[in-house]
């Protein structure tokens, strides 16, 4: 395998529920997730775990992979550790999006940060 596809399978591992999604891919590329019916798209979810993985990897933005860590340390799992830096990840995207500016590294860090600061 890749290197790509084994940290995806490692990801795909902590995430159960999406294992019938993934084993019939047709399926689920035809289903429409509705985040208003509490249905969270396994695809976009398991590319934000690669992203966040990647941007660890290469500490881009600078600092990232500093602020995951001690978020994961504070969580005690990494796991929980990106789940929340995905919301910061979110945010950082959907503010850039709206704004018409390009993705604020240092907002997205600070908001790892601030996660990883408070109880």
């Amino acid at each position: 395998m890749e290197a790509i596809e084994i940290i995806a399978s490692q990801w795909l591992e902590e995430h159960p529920e999406y294992h019938a999604d993934f084993v019939d891919a047709d399926a689920a590329l035809a289903k429409i997730y509705q985040v208003e019916a509490g249905k969270t798209n396994p695809f976009l979810h398991l590319s934000m775990h690669l992203s966040i993985s990647e941007q660890c990897s290469i500490d881009q933005p600078r600092g990232i992979r500093q602020a995951v860590e001690l978020l994961a340390a504070r969580r005690n799992s990494l796991h929980h550790a990106h789940h929340e830096a995905m919301d910061c990840l979110g945010q950082m995207v959907w503010e850039s999006q709206r704004a018409g500016r390009p993705p604020d590294g240092a907002a997205y860090i600070d908001c790892v940060q601030r996660h990883a600061t408070r109880d």
